[in-house]
């Protein structure tokens, strides 16, 4: 219905008045709006977490499979931006550069991998961002699952955490609506979503710290419940920034979507950017944790004293992959 302004009396006679403009309120805005693309979103989650569960649980070649492919995938998402197509030969070589980095970390080269990784600036300064963000969670992923302990499940622990935190910025982003986050970079993003998802990932990381921590042998579980909750709300904070970094690129770059290959999400790293920095801040945090443990173990002294040791000194704080299943 029009909303009519006050109407004039004119010799005691009221005139109605022309309607006012109605106030349009964008659609991004409206709580409890905008849920089209959530049924897409569902189907693909319940094809990707089985999947991808699975290959956690498994670790070996299903697992090392699995993240050479994502990638490879994310790297040639990360170069159709930049205009590198993988039907000239050099967009070929740029999706094998991260098959190479990762291959050096399953290798145990993890040295090797980063000087694979600094090898990519032959691309340019923009497509060689791109192999190090993508080299770097893909072989913090790696390290997490072979080279601590329990592998599988710190790696259940940092996916839980991510995928929670997105989720639920969605959920509770459109359900409350409110202030934006950061219009410049992604105008759908609101304080509101952010914080219900950090919540909530807090509360996975509990439960997830709660489940892979109680039958640990020397586990203090349930003292160390605080662990769970802090570890997880560091884990959405790293991946609300990713989220935000792959908005500000995609923005940069005038794209919506880097891919269309995941329904409700679109590419690779659409639905990966949170991990691209939630990853290797746990595999960096997991170097200060004594005997390889689970990175929420870590103490500021055994992190000073790993980073310190990093140029000339050992591989890491377990010897081989055995330690992660």
């Amino acid at each position: 219905m029009p909303r009519w302004k006050h109407s004039p009396v004119v010799k005691g006679v009221s005139v109605p008045a022309l309607p006012s403009d109605p106030v349009v309120v964008p659609p991004q805005s409206r709580p409890g709006r905008n849920w089209k693309d959530l049924r897409a979103r569902l189907a693909s989650a319940a094809v990707l977490v089985p999947v991808a569960g699975l290959c956690v649980w498994a670790g070996g070649i299903a697992y090392a499979v699995l993240i050479l492919l994502a990638m490879a995938g994310m790297a040639q998402e990360w170069g159709r931006l930049f205009a590198l197509y993988p039907t000239r030969w050099r967009g070929v070589l740029y999706l094998l550069w991260p098959l190479a980095t990762g291959a050096a970390a399953l290798g145990g080269h993890w040295r090797g991998a980063f000087a694979v990784m600094a090898g990519g600036f032959v691309f340019g300064p923009a497509l060689w961002a791109g192999q190090v963000v993508i080299g770097c969670a893909g072989v913090s992923l790696l390290w997490l699952r072979n080279m601590t302990v329990p592998g599988a499940g710190v790696v259940l622990f940092v996916v839980t955490c991510v995928v929670v935190s997105d989720s639920g910025a969605y959920l509770v982003g459109r359900l409350l609506g409110g202030p934006k986050l950061a219009p410049a970079i992604s105008p759908a993003k609101t304080w509101s979503g952010s914080i219900g998802g950090l919540v909530l990932a807090m509360l996975a990381g509990t439960a997830v710290f709660a489940l892979v921590s109680s039958g640990l042998p020397g586990s203090r579980w349930p003292d160390d419940w605080w662990r769970g909750m802090l570890f997880g709300g560091l884990t959405a904070v790293a991946a609300q920034i990713g989220d935000l970094a792959e908005s500000a690129l995609k923005r940069a770059r005038g794209v919506k979507d880097s891919g269309a290959l995941i329904p409700g999400h679109g590419g690779l790293l659409d639905r990966f950017d949170g991990l691209l920095v939630a990853a290797p801040v746990a595999a960096l945090l997991s170097l200060g944790a004594a005997g390889g443990a689970a990175f929420w173990y870590v103490t500021p002294s055994g992190l000073v004293s790993a980073l310190l040791a990093i140029p000339g000194g050992q591989p890491g704080p377990v010897a081989t992959g055995s330690r992660g299943s």
